[in-house]
């Protein structure tokens, strides 16, 4: 990879960590995600916030991708790219596929549902109308570290019960 296209991804995975972090503070599994156009402006960002809103369906990608739509004015998100620390699971692979996202950048993998390179390549199939780049693992050691730590603060209080 490019010196500047990582220094780049770094840059923005730090800024998904940020939602991770933030979605951590709430009671929320540490998920992040940002939306950055072509031209390396923010769309939208997101966070996980199932718990908050009592939706399955408010992962970091869905909230981000629904800021970045609400943005342009547009639900075609052609160019940009979405900077996701927790690899996509299938309904927000699918939601990304849709949304027409160029890239997909994520930090660590998801061995239970990751949809775009562990257990299934949404994004790069070609029977689908629409594709987009894969890269893995920037800043994949933080990512992971946040979801290590959350998890088990969780158990040690579910132990204690």
């Amino acid at each position: 990879m490019d010196p500047a296209d990582l220094a780049r991804d770094t840059a923005w995975m730090a800024v998904a960590l940020a939602e991770a972090d933030a979605a951590a503070a709430e009671g929320e599994v540490p998920v992040g995600c940002v939306v950055v156009d072509a031209h390396g402006s923010e769309l939208g960002r997101g966070r996980n916030a199932r718990e908050a809103l009592a939706d399955p369906t408010a992962h970091a990608e869905t909230i981000a991708i629904r800021a970045a739509a609400g943005k342009i004015g547009g639900w075609r998100l052609e160019g940009a790219t979405a900077y996701v620390t927790l690899e996509p699971c299938a309904m927000c692979a699918g939601a990304l596929v849709l949304a027409r996202v160029a890239r997909v950048v994520y930090g660590c993998a998801d061995p239970k549902a990751g949809a775009v390179a562990t257990l299934y390549s949404i994004g790069r199939d070609a029977r689908l109308n629409h594709r987009f780049e894969v890269v893995a693992g920037v800043l994949e050691a933080e990512c992971s570290d946040r979801l290590r730590r959350f998890f088990a603060a969780l158990r040690a209080l579910h132990t204690n019960d």
